[in-house]
């Protein structure tokens, strides 16, 4: 692990301190989780982002596919 330096507002340090994680675990468990969920949150909404741009209703299956989009049919069974 590396050490880093962070500033941070008293008032917010001093709530997070009263918390019973950080008592447990200290300050930089709760920040490793934060982080963590913090990025797990960033790429999910970026996955989201980009199935609704893929998937959309504005979405388009390009230039190359031009024409092709009423060509498809369902095999009958």
């Amino acid at each position: 692990m590396k050490t880093i330096q962070i500033m941070m507002d008293d008032d917010l340090l001093a709530s997070l301190d009263q918390t019973q994680e950080v008592k447990r675990h200290g300050r930089s468990a709760v920040l490793r989780r934060a982080t963590s969920e913090y990025l797990s949150h960033q790429r999910q909404a970026e996955i989201t982002r980009q199935y609704q741009q893929g998937y959309g209703k504005d979405a388009c299956l390009g230039d190359d596919f031009k024409g092709w989009e009423d060509e498809a049919a369902w095999i009958r069974e």
